[in-house]
């Protein structure tokens, strides 16, 4: 318990739990939104912050991202980016497939509100990195589907990925991003923003709530791994038991960051269990977007 005051006490905003805090204060989250986008945002609306979309995605269903909709129904994903992960087994890093993985989830989220998909809203998943993914240098990596014939056509899905490069060289920002990014880098306090931030961060550590909240995610987390690491205690007999196995090895390969073998050690099912639950997980994704489609028309 020792050891997590400390850590508590030692939290940055690169912390998920600390980052989803300190943007769940609307005046942060829209003056840092206005600024990347160069937009005005009259209101923002928090979508059941801790409610998962995809039940597998974090531990018990905890989300450590962000999702909001502004005034025009436009909606916002944004998450802290700290480790440039790979997939032990593809030996790719699995931030592409990520920004792929999260638009889904918010399109579906949409769909299962019987939104109709011609009536879907503009979605923005941004991705703020501590480290520079491609390589170039820029501030800001933004996509769009464009035609590789012709790339002056954009196809009009309104579907934006953003990428922040904290560590970017060059680029137009403003300068409160600018201020976010040395925040983020080196805790420098140089911007009004960047006070409300940090003056916020301050707040919440004297918060013996959100205290408590960080130490019983961080138990939970640590119950789980050593679930996980445990060597079949109730072996063979407790149907529950294998459940929950199998519900670990899921989490496990949402991740993206275990190799099978990895997952075969901690949860103690064969390497062909596991390839048949990733198999079973892909057909259910892929059923419940074709129903979700079918209803939509």
């Amino acid at each position: 318990m020792k050891n997590l005051a400390t850590k508590f006490e030692n939290l940055t905003i690169q912390n998920d739990f600390i980052f989803k805090k300190v943007m769940s204060r609307k005046r942060i989250c829209i003056h840092l939104l206005e600024e990347l986008l160069q937009i005005k945002i009259a209101d923002i609306n928090y979508l059941e912050a801790e409610k998962s979309l995809e039940p597998e995605y974090t531990s018990r269903g905890i989300r450590l991202d962000i999702i909001v909709a502004d005034d025009r129904n436009t909606h916002y994903n944004l998450e802290m980016q700290v480790k440039n992960n790979k997939n032990p087994d593809t030996k790719k890093h699995v931030l592409p497939k990520r920004t792929r993985y999260y638009q889904a989830l918010l399109d579906i989220d949409l769909l299962q509100n019987s939104q109709e998909y011609d009536l879907l809203p503009p979605t923005y998943v941004i991705f703020i990195c501590v480290f520079d993914f491609f390589e170039k240098g820029n501030y800001v990596y933004t996509f769009k589907k464009r035609c590789l014939e012709d790339l002056e056509l954009e196809l009009p899905d309104e579907a934006t990925t953003i990428i922040l490069n904290t560590h970017g060289t060059h680029g137009n920002i403003s300068k409160d991003i600018k201020s976010f990014y040395d925040y983020v880098n080196n805790h420098v306090i140089n911007s009004d923003f960047t006070k409300q931030i940090d003056d916020e961060i301050s707040y919440l550590k004297l918060d013996t709530k959100v205290r408590r909240e960080f130490m019983l995610l961080e138990a939970r987390l640590l119950d789980e791994r050593r679930e996980g690491k445990a060597e079949g205690r109730v072996e063979g007999k407790a149907e529950g038991k294998a459940e929950e196995k199998m519900q670990f090895a899921t989490l496990m390969l949402a991740k993206g960051c275990y190799s099978l073998q990895e997952i075969s050690e901690l949860t103690k099912l064969s390497i062909e269990d596991i390839r048949k639950i990733r198999k079973r997980n892909a057909r259910n994704r892929i059923s419940l977007i074709k129903y979700l489609h079918k209803k939509a028309s």
